[in-house]
């Protein structure tokens, strides 16, 4: 397969365009800045013309430097959960509820009494409890399409609406065991003839609108496929593509993704699962990792403490770092406590610590999958910024008992763009 391969992430800073060729070789990325969402209280949003007008700058920076004559696919990611409702011609009507948007707090109540445990819509942020917010708040007028951030820009540029991806419309209710809208959905009043059409990641559903195309600087025959997002898209970056292949992301957080061959659903522990075609993404998130260092030592200091830490010598501690107490995942317990005792006197030893100790909690995040159904870790890829320390890289693998490297891209726009390519997930 020749031409070029493009995918598109819209994100919460800014939109990031990256085309590939049919080797998978990066031939440019280009970005445009986003500014900040509105926030007042609970209520995050933003104007969608904005992330359109990005999406729209990317593209043309891209060009400037890569020549897009050649692109055959193209792909859109987006930032989950994040919804708006548009009209027959795709025009909003409210605005972009952002991912993290939580005033839907009576509306993820009512979600709660009806959906199964294992269901992705829950909590004050999901798309369903956006939807049923927007539906009651008199945003409906001329709505006929309920539609997440990757669905709206895809719209844009193809002029057909209505149409979602597997992986967006998991907190929107979609099951996707059984691929379809379940009909509980009826027992909230939700509006299904809003709902999109929902195809599987990297399906291609419509050709670029002629008239953005020639804006764009794009061939007319440019096939645009469901997207995914931007989380998925950054775990298909990675390329791990073999079930028992992980990602573990250390930021703020630790959050941990494996591929499996069926899906893991644990509610009670935040735990769930995206499809990817015959495959699951099975999740969790720990609320160690970079936070709960951060309480003891600033950047500087693990920078000059790192080459003191000797990664083949445990310390012997026993950690559970936590930067406030409550944990959820590998632990569902909403009161526990850091377990940062005893202190040695020498700083490198505390921080080796408390990195075995965050690698420790990562350990049993994976054992925990594995007794919920994961199969065998098979190796483990790194992201985030806390992967790119090497010390920590090697208490990794000691502890894990398995390879453990740094992913060499995690950008979600060349994980957008190799969907393109794949025409459909790894």
């Amino acid at each position: 397969m020749g031409g070029l391969f493009l995918g598109i992430d819209v994100g919460t800073g800014g939109v990031r365009a990256c085309a590939i060729d049919a080797q998978a070789g990066i031939r440019g990325f280009a970005s445009a800045a986003l500014p900040a969402p509105r926030v007042d209280g609970n209520a995050i949003d933003q104007t969608p013309q904005l992330w359109w007008q990005a999406t729209v700058t990317a593209i043309i920076k891209l060009g400037e430097a890569v020549d897009l004559g050649g692109v055959t696919r193209a792909v859109v990611d987006g930032t989950s959960g994040t919804l708006l409702l548009v009209d027959a011609a795709g025009r909003p009507c409210s605005p972009g509820l952002m991912y993290n948007d939580a005033r839907a707090s009576h509306e993820a109540t009512r979600v709660a009494a009806v959906a199964p445990l294992e269901s992705g819509a829950h909590g004050a942020s999901s798309a369903l409890a956006k939807l049923l917010y927007l539906q009651t708040h008199g945003y409906i007028g001329d709505a006929r399409h309920a539609m997440h951030q990757a669905d709206w820009i895809a719209g844009r540029l193809t002029g057909h609406y209505g149409v979602s991806d597997e992986n967006n419309a998991l907190k929107l209710g979609y099951d996707p065991v059984a691929r379809q809208w379940p009909r509980w959905l009826d027992r909230l009043g939700v509006r299904t003839d809003l709902l999109p059409k929902v195809l599987v990641p990297g399906t291609p559903f419509a050709e670029i609108d002629p008239a953005i195309a020639r804006a764009l600087g794009l061939p007319p025959a440019v096939q645009v496929a469901a997207g995914t997002t931007d989380g998925v898209a950054a775990f298909i970056a990675t390329r791990a593509n073999q079930p028992g292949d992980a990602v573990t992301s250390l930021g703020t957080t630790l959050v941990v993704k494996q591929l499996a061959t069926q899906p893991i659903f644990a509610a009670d522990q935040g735990v769930y699962s995206h499809r990817l075609g015959e495959r699951w993404l099975a999740g969790g998130a720990s609320n160690s990792g970079g936070a709960a260092l951060l309480m003891h030592f600033s950047a500087d200091d693990m920078a000059r403490l790192t080459p003191q830490v000797k990664p083949e010598e445990p310390t012997g501690l026993d950690y559970y770092p936590l930067p406030k107490p409550g944990e959820r995942f590998p632990i569902a317990d909403p009161g526990l406590t850091a377990r940062i005792t005893p202190r040695p006197a020498e700083d490198h030893r505390f921080f080796q610590g408390l990195l075995e100790g965050i690698a420790a909690v990562e350990a049993l995040a994976y054992r925990q999958l594995a007794r919920l159904g994961a199969p065998r870790l098979r190796r483990v890829i790194g992201i985030g910024g806390g992967a790119k320390n090497d010390a920590w890289t090697r208490i990794r693998h000691r502890i894990l008992g398995v390879p453990v490297s740094v992913a060499e891209q995690t950008e979600a726009s060349y994980g957008a763009a190799l969907l393109a390519l794949n025409g459909g997930p790894p």
